[in-house]
């Protein structure tokens, strides 16, 4: 386990975006079966906004929004990685979901070791896993 609240930092491929956020990754991390996030392979920490910072890299960023166009998934214009979007939802608010793979000082043992909740999105049936996991 990661041991409870901490400040994670991360980045893009680059570097041109770096942020920290204060994270518990022992309670869990998402995995969507949108279409969205199946493409990118997205791997989510949600956390509260305010427990976001971002340190570098606001010019960087560039912004894409689908669907309810609720969400925006924001990306890196120079390497094209997605550190992470911004959104708001009845299950978490205003929320930042951070990309567990741009999180620089998470040592790859403890990233395979976290908890994961699968999340419906395909179906919009957000309260129930999708039945196959396999491809996510």
């Amino acid at each position: 386990m990661t041991g409870g609240v901490r400040t994670w930092h991360g980045s893009c491929h680059c570097g041109a975006v770096r942020f920290a956020a204060d994270i518990d990754l022992d309670r869990g991390t998402i995995v969507c079966n949108c279409s969205l996030c199946t493409k990118q392979r997205n791997w989510a920490a949600i956390v509260p906004a305010a427990a976001f910072r971002l340190l570098h890299g606001a010019g960087a960023l560039t912004e894409y929004r689908c669907n309810t166009r609720t969400e925006r998934h924001l990306f890196c214009a120079t390497c094209g990685i997605r550190p992470f979007g911004t959104g708001t939802s009845p299950r978490w608010g205003e929320y930042v979901a951070v990309s567990v793979h741009c999180l620089d000082d998470l040592a790859a043992d403890a990233r395979a070791a976290l908890p994961v909740t699968y999340l419906n999105g395909r179906d919009d049936d957000w309260d129930n896993p999708p039945a196959d996991v396999r491809q996510l």
